[in-house]
């Protein structure tokens, strides 16, 4: 199963798309810019006489529910928590405020790297109690053998098993080269295990997965875009030699987005120098394109990119560039749609700002937003989409191909995953792949050999489990998904087997997506071809 399909097992639904609030983040920050300072000297003085009585009706509401309330006032969930995100929300879907631990949150995950001992945790469906999804491979968590499913119990002689799954985890960070006590209940221990960790450098890289996929076709996957996503995808390329790149499955599923520059900067390595990857515009801030650098290999093969309808922001400028030059076939769902540009600003008291200062267009002038008027936020993050793009926002290609704006980055060929019947729904509801794994590996041995899948006895045991747990089938239904399950739990048992990063290696060389890809390069090859001929026909017309 997918990494996101895996995670939202444990967390609430909402908390996937946490990052797409978040959106995408434009240079600068801290101070307002000149022309933002020019603007307001501008404003007229009945601009400025509206906003004093606004700001004195405020203060007098503030001062009676000060007095009167029937409990004590909390200033900071007042301001913090009222005043400031409810003007925010009449605004728009991606302006936001950030009280001081979210802030120090975001900041973490722009830098992309943390203190700790490097595993997930969410919360136990049926007892809300926190347990680890996964290490990450590499980490101390991994290497003291932490496993999936363990059940947190106390973190530095602190009970935790009735903490958040977000405070447990702010106990395990801390400074590098520090010590933190871990001690957890496993399914088949006969009683509790104890691990003393020392915290180490936990890198978040947002290049998650880059490998051969077949010979000569490798796959990358993108997770955001931090303040090191270029720098990692240069690396990965350079690691599997580019070279020898034949062609590149880039994949930006659920990809939310995160900082312009390193969406321009990434796109950018497989464009000409020089060519518009996006240009914003906002009222305080002049227009502005941001260009490609080129790169020495990155022009050289066809690329097919993988989108959904969680594709946001940072991510849709890389489909919609490469969309737009011709360099990349699109393969999937119609992207989310989110063409906004927060800058952020550090306020007081560890807080921040980050305000919608701009909207972003790709190089053929597209403006990507979908329209979030007269919907409440829930409905625009999770609600039916509508017609997706704007039939009065017409635009063309390098090469001549039609491409519409208003409303997410369209794919060049529409992919629709296929539907989980309802044997399949019920064994996810259970957590049977899951759960199972755990109490498997409470009596084998974690080590499984390369290339391992399940025989025909780990699938009978595994049947006769889910009957224990009364998942609805019958035999008809085990025989027609008989080839699902076991790919699913081959994937799943990897993850203690080997490690995470194993299983994911498993899960996209299974996932149909990626084959779909695989058979759609020779379209991405024929557009590379058509585009560089156009590339070299313009340029022998200036010579």
């Amino acid at each position: 199963m997918s990494s996101q399909r895996r995670y939202l097992l444990f967390v609430p639904l909402f908390l996937a798309a946490s990052a797409l609030i978040g959106g995408l983040f434009g240079p600068g920050a801290g101070t307002l810019s000149a022309a933002s300072q020019a603007s307001q000297r501008n404003a007229s003085g009945t601009s400025d006489e509206d906003m004093k009585a606004s700001i004195e009706s405020f203060t007098k509401v503030y001062d009676i529910v000060d007095q009167n309330y029937s409990d004590k006032l909390s200033a900071d969930k007042a301001i913090y928590k009222g005043a400031i995100p409810g003007m925010l929300r009449t605004l728009d879907p991606h302006s936001n405020f950030f009280d001081p631990k979210e802030f120090a949150g975001l900041r973490e995950e722009q830098h992309g790297m943390y203190y700790g001992i490097g595993m997930l945790i969410g919360a136990q469906p049926r007892t809300g109690k926190p347990m680890v999804i996964h290490p990450f491979g590499g980490t101390p968590a991994y290497k003291a053998g932490i496993r999936p499913g363990d059940m947190l119990l106390e973190v530095n002689d602190k009970r935790v098993d009735t903490l958040t799954t977000t405070e447990v985890a702010e106990m395990l960070k801390g400074p590098r080269n520090t010590k933190v006590q871990v001690i957890v209940n496993r399914e088949g221990s006969t009683k509790p295990i104890t691990f003393n960790l020392v915290r180490d450098e936990i890198p978040r890289n947002s290049v998650d997965t880059a490998f051969w996929v077949k010979p000569g076709v490798a796959y990358m996957r993108i997770q955001s875009f931090t303040e090191t996503t270029s720098k990692e995808v240069e690396d990965n390329l350079k690691a599997l030699g580019e070279q020898n790149v034949q062609g590149l499955i880039l994949d930006l599923r659920e990809n939310p987005g995160g900082l312009l520059q390193e969406g321009v900067a990434t796109a950018g390595h497989w464009l000409d120098r020089g060519q518009v990857v996006v240009s914003h515009r906002g009222r305080a801030y002049s227009d502005k394109p941001y260009v490609a650098r080129g790169s020495q290999y990155g022009e050289n093969y066809p690329m097919v990119v993988l989108v959904n309808r969680y594709s946001a922001s940072a991510a849709e400028i890389v489909a919609g560039a490469l969309q737009d030059h011709d360099r990349a076939w699109i393969l999937g769902d119609t992207t989310f749609g989110k063409g906004l540009v927060q800058t952020v600003y550090p306020l007081s008291d560890s807080t921040g700002l980050a305000l919608t200062t701009q909207h972003y267009y790709t190089p053929s002038g597209r403006l990507i937003q979908r329209n979030y008027s007269n919907i409440s936020f829930l409905d625009y993050y999770y609600g039916k989409r509508a017609e997706a793009k704007d039939p009065t926002d017409i635009k063309q290609t390098d090469l001549g191909r039609t491409v519409y704006g208003g409303g997410g980055i369209t794919p060049d060929e529409k992919f629709e995953p296929v539907k989980l019947d309802a044997f399949e729904v019920g064994i996810f509801r259970k957590n049977a792949f899951f759960n199972f794994s755990a109490g498997f590996f409470s009596s084998h041995d974690t080590k499984l050999p390369k290339g391992w899948v399940p025989d025909e006895t780990v699938l009978e045991n595994f049947h006769d489990y889910l009957l224990k747990q009364n998942v609805q089938f019958n035999e008809a239904d085990w025989t027609r998904d008989r080839s699902w399950v076991r790919d699913q739990l081959r994937a799943e048992m990897y993850v203690t087997a080997f490690s995470y990063e194993d299983s994911q290696r498993v899960t996209v060389e299974q996932d149909p997506e990626v084959l779909k890809a695989m058979d759609a390069m020779s379209k991405a090859a024929k557009l590379q071809l058509q585009s560089k001929a156009r590339f070299e026909k313009q340029r022998a017309s200036l010579r």
